[in-house]
């Protein structure tokens, strides 16, 4: 699709001065036929698995196009350099999920249960993570645009090196989140709680709500060297 068909996702186009919003295109998908997980990296078309494990799979650099992933097992699936184009998954379940630069393109995840998800030196654009627990995302080095996070549940997310834009976490509880060399634009915090928060210049770009710049003030002032009394 188009990019000038987007449209931002929850919302209309940010007025001049604010900060953007993500920018999704919806996924869609029609007449997929009902498939068994692969068991040798290739090229997958307009398929649904419904149910699958995939446990185990080395499915290194294939490419996966318009296809749903329903209550699907990835636990230790070699993805390394595989390709999400126009896919929905729903419920999935990964305790290790291995997806090291890899693409995710007009993707949605919903409802899923990560535990340690290698997502490092990816590229995301127009991705929506949709509810869910992830223990450990591992981001790093990444390049994330247009993507929305929504009510999700994020131990510790880890975006050293990332470079984002049009990034919103709306409604999400985020233990610690590490933004060591993170280069970020339009990256939208408010409404998310998080515990803690690695390499405070790292928030350069970022949009905080009152409540979050409260909590933030006494690591701002050590950060600055400042000394606070009565």
């Amino acid at each position: 699709m188009a990019a000038a068909a987007r449209r931002p996702a929850g919302a209309t186009r940010a007025a001049k001065g604010k900060t953007k919003p993500p920018v999704l295109d919806p996924v869609r998908l029609h007449g997929l036929a009902d498939a068994a997980a692969p068991h040798a990296p290739d090229t997958f078309d307009g398929l649904r698995f419904d149910g699958e494990s995939f446990d185990g799979t080395d499915l290194q650099g294939s490419t996966f196009s318009e296809c749903e992933f329903s209550s699907a097992s990835m636990m230790d699936t070699g993805l390394r350099g595989a390709r999400f184009l126009d896919c929905r998954f729903t419920g999935l379940y990964a305790p290790v999920f291995r997806a090291p630069r890899s693409t995710f393109r007009d993707v949605v995840l919903e409802g899923s249960r990560l535990g340690s998800a290698e997502l490092y030196d990816g590229a995301w654009d127009s991705v929506h993570v949709d509810g869910g627990k992830l223990d450990f995302v591992n981001l790093r080095s990444s390049r994330l645009t247009n993507v929305l996070f929504s009510g999700c549940l994020i131990d510790e997310l880890d975006l050293d090196g990332v470079h984002a834009t049009r990034v919103a976490f709306r409604d999400c509880r985020i233990g610690s989140l590490n933004l060591s060399g993170a280069v970020l634009q339009d990256v939208d915090l408010r409404s998310t709680e998080f515990r803690s928060i690695t390499h405070l210049p790292g928030l350069n770009g970022a949009t905080v709500d009152e409540d979050q710049l409260m909590m933030l003030a006494p690591l701002l002032a050590a950060n600055l060297g400042l000394r606070i009394e009565g």
